[in-house]
This record gives structure tokens, C-alpha cells and sequence, in this order.
């Protein structure tokens, strides 16, 4: 996973799993000595708890319950997405492509987000897939998106009502 500063998070895919009210499938790995430390394999059987009661981490290894099959996890050289090199910085990897699609989307989440400004109803997908689509590139385009209105509507999911609310949203989050 990569992050609006570049830094990359090695994520665990779970098997769907319960944990403190919600059904977990991915968990973060934090970083590659936090692996090593924790002697995590792929295909190894682990405990999971919602850190802080949100983000789901890795706590342990089952080691009685490892099979013959795991493997050891080696991290990527390049970007996920932009396929840059990706440079090491003490525990963490980074990506320093300004420019690249992740942390450019990552960004906008951020941007968007309770922390910062706050636009109800821009979540992650959203922000996704009118990033994907071309219609937000830079944190100025949530403010001129109501230009693409009429196109925003005839987006599957989407009708006048639930576009003119995001706009809205956009416009009020100047206040």
C-alpha cells in the first residue's frame, strides 16, 4: 500500500475474520523489520487485533499452526504503481515519485478526509474512481467539479441528487 507521503505499508490478505465488531480481511504489516521481527511468513496463520480499535495489525505468528508451504516475505524494489525505485529510509520504503498515482489519490483522500477538510461523502472509492476517471487530479478539482455535473450523473451509481450533494459538500467545505 502505498501513502500520500510515499511511504509503503506491507498489507496482510486474510481469510475474512471478526475482530472487534467488524470483519477484517486485510492488516497491516507496518514495515519490513516489523515482519522480520515478528517472523511473519506468507501463508502463515496469525492473530489480529484493531490497533487503537481501528486499523487492523498483525500480533502474532500461530508458529504451531505454520505450514510447510509458507515462504518468507521479500519486498518489492519498485512502486506498485509507478514502478519507481523505491529507497529505504531506517525501517520504511518510500516511493519518491511526486507524481505518482498512489500517493497523488492518497493525497486527495487525505485532502478530503475528517482530518482535513472534511468534504462529506468523497471516500475512498469515490475519490478513486473520479481521480481514475479524470475529474480529480488536484485538491483545486474538488472545487470546479460542478463544470462536470451533467457528465458526474450518467456515472453508474450516481443520479443529480447524489452528484449535487458531493458538490455541495466540495462548496461548503470552503466555509
Amino acid at each position: 500500500q502505498v501513502g500520500r507521503t510515499g511511504a509503503l505499508t506491507p498489507v496482510a490478505r486474510l481469510k475474512p475474520v471478526f475482530v472487534g465488531g467488524v470483519t477484517v480481511s486485510n492488516a497491516t504489516l507496518h514495515n519490513i523489520d516489523e515482519i522480520n521481527k515478528k517472523e511473519i511468513l506468507i501463508g502463515d496463520m496469525v492473530a489480529v487485533r484493531r490497533a487503537g480499535d481501528v486499523i487492523p495489525e498483525v500480533v502474532e505468528v500461530k508458529l504451531d499452526r505454520r505450514k510447510e508451504d509458507s515462504v518468507p516475505f521479500k519486498m518489492i524494489e519498485n512502486c506498485p504503481m509507478c514502478n519507481s525505485v523505491l529507497v529505504r529510509k531506517d525501517a520504511n520504503h518510500y516511493c519518491k515519485n511526486e507524481h505518482c498515482p498512489s500517493r497523488k489519490i492518497e493525497s486527495l483522500i487525505h485532502f478530503s478526509s475528517r482530518d482535513a477538510m472534511y468534504i462529506e461523502g468523497f471516500g475512498e472509492s469515490i475519490v478513486e474512481d473520479f481521480y481514475n476517471l479524470g475529474y480529480l487530479k488536484n485538491i483545486d478539482d474538488f472545487y470546479t467539479l460542478d463544470k462536470y455535473k451533467d457528465e458526474l450523473m450518467l456515472l453508474e451509481g450516481f443520479g443529480e441528487k447524489s452528484i449535487s450533494k458531493l458538490l455541495e459538500s466540495a462548496s461548503n467545505s470552503k466555509k
